[in-house]
């Protein structure tokens, strides 16, 4: 009896395990809550909920986002799908061997990734694209805990400075370990997932492209060198 008493103790003084995925209406950060709710009132048809990763667990590659376009992972329920950003991301993944079939904007349209995932540092649709540095934090127990249950995870790569910096965090480190910067890249050591190497690359958003800020071809070079350091893995 002692022991089962002990055993009672113990449970209930360890930390409750943070999910992958936040519930559809989660609560944690109030005026992304808010913002969602207006969105599911105009637009009921819309996923209007946090936007679940998208590939499989097993992937060596993690690509994280920033947060999901208004018009549309928010729309779509689909990471980078529906908007601009995801007509360069996905030609991407297809042509250095990340995902297959047809890219058609929507999640239907037969888009399987290989030996890649996607995941959002915020889930949740902010208002201008621009979540406020507590959201970031108070959401990336949902960016840490996807990582950790990836048991191939190798190289990540980084789109934008948010994403990158809260990457740099949900791995036990300051952003001052890697400056951000495009095609800056280094390995990162874990204690638990063991060695991972970061590629940045600046975000593929419409304005990063028409400012000239990014081109298809930065944007490929990147994943280039993510294809030539697996493939030599």
């Amino acid at each position: 009896m002692a022991k089962v008493a002990v055993a009672r103790a113990s449970a209930a003084r360890a930390p409750a395990r943070t999910p992958l995925e936040p519930g559809a209406d989660c609560p944690l950060c109030p005026r992304l809550a808010d913002f969602r709710h207006e969105w599911r009132a105009a637009e009921p048809s819309w996923h209007n909920a946090p936007v679940p990763a998208f590939g499989p667990q097993d992937a060596r590659l993690l690509i994280v986002g920033l947060a999901p376009g208004l018009r549309g992972a928010n729309r779509t329920g689909r990471p980078f799908t529906g908007d601009y950003a995801g007509d360069l991301l996905y030609a991407t993944l297809i042509e250095y061997g990340f995902a297959t079939g047809p890219y058609a904007a929507h999640p239907e349209d037969g888009l399987t990734l290989t030996d890649a995932r996607i995941v959002n540092a915020v889930r949740c649709v902010p208002p201008q694209n621009k979540p406020t540095p507590e959201e970031i934090r108070t959401c990336r127990p949902f960016l840490s805990a996807p990582m950790a249950a990836m048991p191939r995870l190798s190289a990540i790569v980084t789109l934008g400075k948010i994403a990158h910096d809260s990457t740099l965090a949900a791995l036990g480190q300051k952003a001052s370990r890697l400056k951000f910067g495009h095609g800056a890249t280094d390995t990162i050591e874990h204690g638990t997932m063991g060695p991972v190497r970061l590629f940045a690359s600046y975000h593929c958003s419409r304005y990063n492209t028409n400012t000239g800020v990014l081109t298809p071809a930065m944007f490929r070079t990147v994943f280039a060198a993510v294809r030539g350091y697996l493939d030599a893995a």
